[in-house]
């Protein structure tokens, strides 16, 4: 996975606690999980808008 392996994994981790703080962390993760399910949702088709066309 583009060649990140545990201790990159677990240095970029530590720097993201320091950054963002242990209380804003939690938060982070929900943003983030949320916007992955909406991309998932809009790639997959699911938010489909029918249009109408006028009949002549």
């Amino acid at each position: 996975m583009f060649g990140i392996g545990m201790p990159e994994l677990v240095i970029i981790m530590v720097i993201m606690l320091v950054v963002v703080g242990p209380g804003k962390l939690p938060q982070l993760g929900q943003a983030l999980g949320s916007g992955i399910r909406n991309f998932k949702k809009a790639s997959s088709g699911e938010d489909v808008v029918q249009l109408n066309e006028k009949s002549q």
